[in-house]
């Protein structure tokens, strides 16, 4: 049985968030905020003038074209990865 999930503070592109999360999924919430954070400030030190939207968009882009290409570089096995993590 999964544990209530209480807030954890991360923060991303020097702003604070409160996210819920279980205890057993707070490392991994905590370090997929880091890798957003480390992401987003590439992109804002790539194109000063963005607005924090076209940031995120951006950065999101990026993660999403290096999980397409780790799945592919895998043939599909990643899909299977994360299903057998749940």
């Amino acid at each position: 049985m999964n544990a209530v999930a209480s807030p954890v503070s991360v923060s991303i592109l020097d702003r604070e968030y409160q996210i819920a999360c279980p205890p057993e999924e707070r490392p991994g919430l905590i370090a997929a905020a880091a890798y957003l954070d480390g992401k987003m400030r590439e992109v804002r030190n790539a194109a000063r003038s963005a607005t924090a939207d076209r940031i995120a968009v951006l950065a999101a882009l990026n993660v999403v074209h290096e999980l397409l290409e780790l799945k592919r570089a895998l043939g599909g096995r990643v899909s299977a990865a994360f299903a057998d993590a749940r």
